[in-house]
């Protein structure tokens, strides 16, 4: 029996199809990897085809790691010699090998998220950007925007004409390239626009990777933004060869700059396109399925498609509208419990979804309570934790010298006497004879004023030259071991002995695993592979599926998981669909988004589904009375249980609002006492107009003097009659 006769009759067609542009349409839990694992197997065994002639590009380090060893498993032999990777990753590979033809050196540093900061903060300060009208937070966001759309900083200079605001963001832009560059660094959205840029300036360095790449296979393509879909185009232009799989339908990353066109247009793009939908579901149950079938036919921007399966008909879904949050928490966590006590389930195989990650605390208190082992997915991450963010900046200084922002942050970490003025002295010296931060530190003793600096100065790049000379003969642990106690930075912890430096220690230990892995691991391991991994790295690949417990995250985390049991919290208009969607200038497209989100939740679920909603929310100290979800109403009753679809029994104001209060009185801690300071006085009263940052203007109705706060009623001309307490709403009056 063949390994393809395994295959439904359409992942069957899908492997088959090997030669000119093919787009499989993946509906959720329709065995994609499956198909795209045997599609790779069929090529080298069937076809003939060499493995170094494929590339297979993925969205996450973990689906990488996932489709490499199943392709393991399915040929006898060359599956390390296929190139499976994410975008990023496959970038980072070419422009090692040929940034230098852009100018750049080819030991570039990355700069994740916290040193774009840092970098545009510099920026904004050199310009005199005023921050207090342009964040820094939102001029990165223009960038990167403009990136994913491949926009340089002169397009967007251009564009901006007769716009101060738009022209001060460009400049801003311009000088954060410049000062990329300066430091021989690039951020993630470069990772892609400078290896287009490469591909479209040096045809001979295209042309050899269309040449090494004749078979291209790329996962999730609905999540691809601009940048990606060039990149993906000028390599697949010569063969076309090119085999794309996606599900329009589970496009979730607008904010990210995906780009759903990419997918519902492919045909355009590349006219002689086979189209093959795979739409036998092999996770779900039926009445999951139609759930969900029921809720993204309520969307026109798709392709045509509907989940099936030969599973079995399964639980109805069941819906709970609570009076609040607290109840809401307290129900699911009880469901969950009874579950593994009565032997249905382990904690592994419950999944608690929602929207935003701020949803999250009262699940994780009420987990507390109840002794239920849990996970958050998609909090802070371990790499942008300080200790470590220092040790990394310890090691891309030895790797990368010409990276400022790494000189920046080590340079009096552990102290060292090195003051301000004896930096900026170093960083106007470096910006007047445009060399590095570092390379003007080696001169330090030529800097003018700097007659005491540079005696402290002295020890620091010695240091850092005595470690890259220690880097040139020995391993990255050793490597690792000689920052740590060459640098003082864990006997400064040591010596400080409170709790907080032994969890930094420990951290820091955690980190030392992850290098004796990666040595260990590697092929050929290096000081600047082991960065770029780790630079690399997302959220979920964190995930450990071996460990027992309850699983918390983002419906956003969730896309590419799945759960026997899921419970989709917040089901309510204002939180999913969010506020914004609903009121965003561009509301139909948001708003189908939300529905994809919505569509992407209910799949995740294998065996049972439960949505919950709460009749009043307290977010931001303002108590928020909202309906029940629109994606709820958009399931037929017959798929859900009856008893849990009765008429809802209205609740009064007034009751509803004093439940309100006593909940958000009451401790979730014992140790913790939430207290608010009254005003004194109020500067609108009842009649007035007001304004709120979020709702907009309104009418004052309603204000009642309360022991801790006054309780104030508003009627918002856009978003209806609002409760909350004057001291959290902040009213402005008009």
């Amino acid at each position: 029996m063949s390994i393809y006769d395994t295959l439904n009759r359409e992942q069957q067609e899908a492997v088959y199809q090997t030669e000119g542009p093919l787009l499989i349409l993946a509906g959720a839990g329709s065995g994609k990897t499956r198909a795209l694992t045997h599609r790779v197997a069929y090529l080298i065994g069937e076809k003939g085809v060499k493995p170094w002639n494929i590339l297979a590009i993925t969205f996450t380090n973990k689906a990488a790691g996932e489709m490499r060893e199943r392709v393991n498993q399915l040929v006898d032999f060359g599956a390390e010699s296929i190139w499976v990777a994410t975008f990023h990753s496959t970038c980072v590979r070419i422009l090692r090998r040929y940034i230098d033809r852009l100018g750049y050196d080819n030991s570039f540093s990355i700069y994740d998220t916290e040193d774009q900061k840092s970098l545009m903060r510099e920026v904004c300060k050199r310009l005199e950007i005023d921050t207090k009208i342009y964040k820094e937070r939102a001029i990165l966001g223009a960038v990167s925007r403009a990136k994913n759309e491949l926009i340089t900083p002169e397009g967007m200079l251009k564009s901006a004409e007769g716009d101060y605001g738009k022209k001060r963001v460009a400049q801003a832009y311009e000088e954060y390239q410049r000062m990329l560059k300066r430091n021989n660094a690039l951020d993630f959205d470069d990772l892609l626009m400078k290896t287009v840029e490469l591909f479209l300036s040096c045809p001979d360095v295209l042309d050899s990777y269309q040449e090494r790449f004749r078979y291209i296979m790329v996962d999730e393509y609905q999540d691809t933004n601009t940048a990606q879909f060039q990149l993906i185009r000028l390599l697949a232009q010569k063969y076309e060869n090119l085999c794309v799989v996606g599900d329009d339908d589970q496009s979730i990353y607008r904010f990210r700059g995906a780009n759903i066109r990419n997918i519902l247009s492919f045909e355009k793009v590349f006219p002689n396109t086979r189209v093959i939908k795979l739409e036998q579901n092999y996770r779900s149950t039926k009445n999951i399925l139609k759930a969900a079938n029921e809720v993204i036919h309520h969307n026109y921007g798709r392709k045509d498609k509907t989940l099936w399966t030969e599973n079995e008909q399964g639980e109805k879904l069941v819906f709970r509208q609570f009076m609040n949050g607290f109840e809401e928490a307290d129900y699911l966590v009880e469901a969950i419990r009874r579950r593994v006590r009565e032997g249905e389930a382990q904690y592994r195989d419950c999944a608690i979804l929602y929207r935003t990650n701020a949803q999250s605390r009262l699940f994780e208190e009420k987990l507390i309570y109840a002794g239920i082992p849990y996970k958050l997915i998609g909090g802070i991450n371990f790499y942008a934790r300080k200790e470590i963010k220092d040790i990394l900046a310890y090691l891309k200084l030895v790797d990368n010298g010409q990276d400022d922002l790494a000189v920046q942050r080590v340079i009096n970490v552990p102290k060292r006497g090195i003051g301000a003025t004896t930096l900026n002295r170093a960083m106007d010296y470096a910006q007047a004879y445009g060399i590095s931060l570092y390379d003007a530190l080696m001169q330090a003793s030529k800097i003018p004023g700097m007659s005491r600096g540079a005696g402290k100065v002295l020890p620091f790049t010695v240091l850092i030259e005595r470690l890259r000379a220690i880097k040139e003969h020995s391993t990255l642990p050793e490597l690792m071991d000689a920052v740590l106690r060459e640098s003082g930075y864990l006997k400064a912890l040591e010596e400080e002995g409170s709790e907080e430096a032994q969890g930094r220690i420990e951290n820091i230990d955690e980190f030392i695993n992850k290098v004796t892995v990666y040595q260990e691991s590697a092929q050929e391991p290096t000081l600047s592979g082991f960065l770029e991994e780790v630079a690399l790295v997302a959220d979920i690949d964190g995930l450990e599926e071996d460990s027992n417990y309850v699983v918390l995250m983002t419906l956003h985390s969730a896309k590419g998981l799945e759960f026997p049991y899921v419970y989709l919290a917040g089901m309510e208009e204002g939180i999913f669909p969010s506020y914004m969607s609903i009121h965003a200038d561009e509301a139909q497209e948001e708003l189908e988004e939300e529905r994809r989100l919505c569509y992407v939740g209910i799949t995740r679920a294998k065996k049972a589904l439960v949505l919950s909603a709460a009749r009043q929310r307290m977010v931001r100290g303002e108590v928020q009375y909202n309906s029940i979800s629109r994606f709820v109403g958009e399931i037929p009753e017959e798929y859900i249980e009856e008893q849990k679809r009765e008429p809802i029994r209205e609740v009064p104001r007034a009751a509803a609002y004093a439940q309100a209060k006593q909940a958000f009185q009451n401790k979730s801690f014992e140790s913790k006492q939430f207290t608010v300071k009254r005003a004194d006085t109020l500067e609108y009263k009842e009649g007035d107009r007001v304004r709120h940052i979020k709702f907009g203007e309104g009418t004052v109705t309603s204000i009642v003097e309360g022991g801790r706060d006054y309780e104030v009623t508003v009627d918002f001309d856009g978003a209806g009659i609002k409760k909350m307490f004057a001291s959290f709403a902040k009213l402005k009056k008009i």
